[in-house]
């Protein structure tokens, strides 16, 4: 007889059955040729997911399924897992005390938005095509080249090679504030030189662009009473999430589990 790829995985006694696992490991990927870190992190969901039934069939919750997104219904194992939740879990409060001492802890991290006024050379490629991104490089780098010989033909390269409308005002974006732009590019307008054509190229998802920074202002940091609903928010959810991992804890802790460690998350 063939000894099965997988050991057989039993919970309070209930069996997982082999394609119920395959069939969450859909929703797990996993590194190419390591099929067994999907496996493991399928069978974990599955038998964490079957310990919170079990546990609401005990506590005699009757599914009562909610609309959660327009036409979307929870299924009745959905509902019973999120009213078990409700019931069970109680996270600890947040005093005015801790969002205090997180905000006083490093209030920069604290500011309103930046706002920066830049200019680009676009040399549009797609992240998938090797060969168009090495192209784009290539032409990119040419061009570069040729800003930083001669700055102020930034605005007649732009109209030559730009693939952003911008190519008709010189390159130039206008104002934009943090968050406007992919994070890539946000990035390197925090380091460029104020005033000057930055020295290297910036890579994004779109391509390679020629960057010029025109003006950048960094937002002032935001006083307490401005972020505190924002932390509050933040603490609710980290304390919500640290209470809901207990209570799973506790459910593995009284489990009968064999075949797997739910120890720790693979």
């Amino acid at each position: 007889m063939t000894k099965p790829l997988f050991p057989e995985i039993v919970v309070n006694g209930t069996t997982l059955s082999a394609a119920s696992i395959a069939a969450e490991a859909q929703n797990h990927p996993a590194p190419q040729g390591k099929p067994g870190l999907a496996w493991r992190r399928a069978a974990r969901a599955l038998a964490i997911r079957h310990l919170l039934l079990e546990e609401a069939r005990h506590v005699g919750i009757t599914a009562q399924p909610e609309e959660i997104a327009p036409g979307k219904i929870e299924t009745d194992e959905e509902a019973c897992i999120r009213e078990l939740m409700v019931r069970c879990i109680d996270p600890a409060p947040v005093s005015a005390a801790d969002l205090r001492r997180l905000y006083d802890r490093d209030p920069s991290r604290f500011r309103a938005p930046t706002l920066y006024q830049p200019a680009h050379i676009l040399f549009a490629a797609t992240p998938d095509d090797t060969a168009q991104r090495g192209s784009a490089r290539q032409r990119a780098q040419r061009a570069l080249s040729e800003v930083l010989d001669a700055p102020r033909r930034f605005a007649e390269i732009a109209e030559r090679e730009s693939a952003c409308d911008s190519r008709n005002v010189g390159g130039q974006l206008g104002q934009i504030s943090s968050g406007d732009t992919v994070p890539e590019f946000e990035a390197a307008m925090d380091i460029a030189p104020v005033g000057e054509i930055h020295a290297t190229l910036v890579d994004t998802r779109f391509g390679f662009h020629i960057l010029r920074m025109d003006a950048r202002a960094e937002g002032d940091v935001l006083p307490f009473e401005a972020v505190r609903p924002r932390l509050e928010a933040a603490c609710e959810k980290a304390n919500w999430a640290r209470a809901a991992q207990a209570f799973v804890e506790t459910l593995i802790d009284q489990a009968d589990i064999v075949g797997l460690d739910l120890g720790r998350a693979a």
